[in-house]
């Protein structure tokens, strides 16, 4: 045991010294926050809409800002939970924040400009990309079946994670996601090894079996779905765990290949191409190594603070960056059968992702043929703007 913990520690190490040659980003250039005057915040807060969330007033908020402030107030309160240029901010002053919002939300169809006065906005620089991801249907069996071929894994027993933290200081927050083999750490298998080597096979892993690998591979990337079974019973798959390696974007790789153009990318458009080149198919789906493993349940989806998701309200964030939990201002376009519509609303920061890293908002569609479409292809630039109750702030109570 205290070789596998020093070998823990070395690889760590190694990790983290791999991490200080690279290039570090400018200065200048780090993504930071500076709050906003009275006069810009009432200017934004005036064209906030609730219906472009599908709300029919800002009072229908209220469920998902009781499901963050339950996840907020679970932790430290002292403790930071964020500490980025221009903002820095306590579990507790989040509390705050969350709690005076839901105190006003009666009051905000009539006076928006409540949110500049009783909050200071803090714009998140540089703006950032704004993707989408959504709750896909597959058809499915619970139980072995020809006509399904590509099964669903619940998290392997021998798949360990360790906080390293535990180690030295400076690795808090840092894990390491591993596999003991014949007494050595390895990384855990990756997508090649368990889909075409069979690393998994007959393990008895598999909570469900589905029709199609590909639908398989682009639930892993949503994070969660719905299973439709043969009997018209419908259950909810939940991420459970994943196997630690770098996840890699098959977009960016058919682009570099030649496949598709940088424009032509969206999730349908992969799927076309995936379909129409079954030789390529397994080779390319492996060049994303990250994988993801599944749990059944019968509510959901879930995001990363343990609370169900509201479709065009719940976001993904880096919590480094925005803290689960926070509330923030989204101004953005969103994609639609007739065209772009503007989106300007009030976010609830719900979940995380493997590809959600710095400024970059991902935001939960929904389950419906609208939400798939819109998450297929939304890539819209946005602004970011978190926040923050003025009791919470020094020197502004």
């Amino acid at each position: 045991m205290r070789r596998l913990l020093a070998l823990l520690v070395l690889a760590a190490a190694l990790g983290l010294l791999a991490q200080g040659c690279a290039p570090r980003r400018p200065a200048e250039l780090a993504p930071g926050f500076a709050p906003l005057g009275v006069r810009e915040a009432t200017s934004l807060a005036k064209d906030l809409r609730s219906r472009d969330q599908g709300l029919r007033s800002w009072r229908e908020l209220e469920p998902g800002l009781r499901r963050s402030l339950a996840y907020v107030a679970s932790r430290p309160q002292a403790e930071k939970a964020v500490d980025r240029p221009g903002l820095a901010l306590t579990w507790g002053a989040l509390r705050a924040t969350l709690e005076d919002l839901l105190r006003l939300l009666p009051e905000l169809d009539r006076d928006p400009g409540l949110l500049a006065r009783e909050f200071t906005w803090f714009r998140l620089n540089p703006g950032t990309l704004l993707t989408g991801y959504y709750e896909p249907w597959l058809e499915a069996s619970l139980t072995p079946d020809p006509a399904y071929p590509a099964p669903l894994y619940g998290v392997p027993p021998d798949l360990k994670v360790t906080d390293l933290g535990r180690f030295h200081p400076k690795w808090k927050g840092q894990q390491l996601t591993y596999r003991v083999e014949n007494g050595e750490i390895a990384p855990y298998h990756d997508r090649q090894a368990i889909d075409q080597a069979g690393a998994l096979s007959g393990r008895s892993l598999e909570i469900a079996w589905t029709r199609d690998p590909v639908e398989v591979f682009f639930l892993q990337i949503q994070g969660s779905g719905r299973l439709v079974l043969p009997d018209g019973r419908i259950r909810h798959v939940l991420y459970a765990g994943k196997n630690g390696r770098e996840f890699v974007s098959l977009g960016k790789v058919l682009e570099q290949r030649g496949y598709l153009t940088k424009g032509e990318i969206t999730m349908q458009s992969i799927k076309d191409l995936l379909a129409s080149r079954p030789d390529l198919r397994d080779e390319l789906l492996a060049t994303n190594p990250s994988y993801v493993f599944f749990r059944l349940a019968d509510q959901g989806p879930y995001g990363s603070a343990g609370q169900v998701l509201t479709p065009l309200v719940s976001a993904a964030v880096d919590r480094s960056m925005v803290p689960l939990g926070a509330v923030f201002a989204l101004d953005s376009i969103l994609p639609g059968e007739r065209g772009e519509t503007p989106f300007r609303g009030l976010m609830l920061a719900q979940d995380t992702g493997g590809a959600i890293k710095e400024t970059r908002v991902d935001l939960f569609c929904g389950s419906d043929g609208r939400a798939e479409f819109v998450a297929g292809n939304l890539k819209s630039r946005a602004q970011v703007l978190v926040l923050v109750s003025n009791r919470a702030l020094p020197g502004k109570n």
